[in-house]
């Protein structure tokens, strides 16, 4: 028969320290899940208004106040951010870093990386067909490249929030502290928190496109990381980085003789 170990006492005690007491795991746990209601309810009020709407008067004030910034630096960073969310660039970068992921043996990862790119480009696409929303027309603000696909969401956005923000969390949960975590954090970060204001700049979005985006992003951004923890021990379980047993169930606690 197969018997199973305790783990060592110290290491347990030194986990069991770092955790926090349950009230405050259910307060957290609660807050996070208020916040997907809200921001699920918040993306559907504002689709609605986004079919019925071309855009509201606050976006025009935004719009006309972020392009007031006339210095040359500005304006090249701004389009720098974008650049690499344009197609076909997108599906290049997506591809190498997918890629690269699985062939340095975090399989799992690269999968839900994939998931997360995948899936935030394919609901953009089929929500930005049902709201069907017009671009920032030139008769109104400043338009340095004319789209011609809907506005509403930002593609842009949703794939940096989705896809980077994924990236975000496994450099966090996978890597240890470091000068290069810190750094992969940071630009990661600073893509996903410019891009907004890239897309506004340059004329592409209205800020109410961006907002949408971000709040759609941030949603399959917390299914791909459920996914991801949902199939740890189910797939690639044997990869050769950071593999992790396969949980307890009706197929693994069956002892064998």
């Amino acid at each position: 028969m197969e018997t199973q170990t305790k783990p060592p006492a110290a290491p347990v005690a030194a986990v069991a320290k770092a955790i926090v007491p349950k009230p405050t795991r259910r307060w957290r746990a609660r807050i996070f899940q208020i916040y997907l209601v809200v921001a699920t309810l918040a993306f559907g009020i504002l689709a609605v208004l986004a079919s019925l709407f071309n855009y509201f008067p606050i976006d025009l004030s935004i719009t006309r106040g972020v392009q007031t910034i006339n210095a040359a630096w500005f304006g090249n960073v701004m389009w720098a951010v974008s650049y690499p969310g344009y197609a076909p660039q997108s599906w290049v970068l997506v591809g190498a870093i997918v890629v690269l992921l699985f062939f340095i043996g975090l399989r799992w990862e690269a999968v839900t990386a994939l998931i997360a790119a995948a899936g935030a480009t394919g609901l953009g696409s089929l929500i930005k067909l049902i709201v069907h929303r017009p671009r920032p027309g030139t008769d109104l603000v400043h338009v340095v490249q004319q789209l011609n696909d809907p506005s509403f969401p930002s593609g842009h956005v949703l794939l940096y929030t989705a896809f980077f923000g994924c990236l975000i969390f496994l450099a966090y949960t996978l890597l240890k502290p470091s000068w290069g975590r810190t750094a992969a954090l940071v630009v990661l970060g600073s893509l996903v928190a410019l891009i907004g204001l890239s897309r506004i700049y340059l004329g592409d979005h209205w800020a109410s496109d961006v907002g949408g985006a971000y709040l759609l992003g941030s949603l399959w951004l917390s299914l791909s990381t459920v996914i991801y923890r949902w199939g740890k021990t189910r797939f690639f379980v044997r990869q050769p980085l950071a593999p992790e047993k396969p949980g307890p169930g009706p197929s693994h606690s069956v002892a064998a003789s």
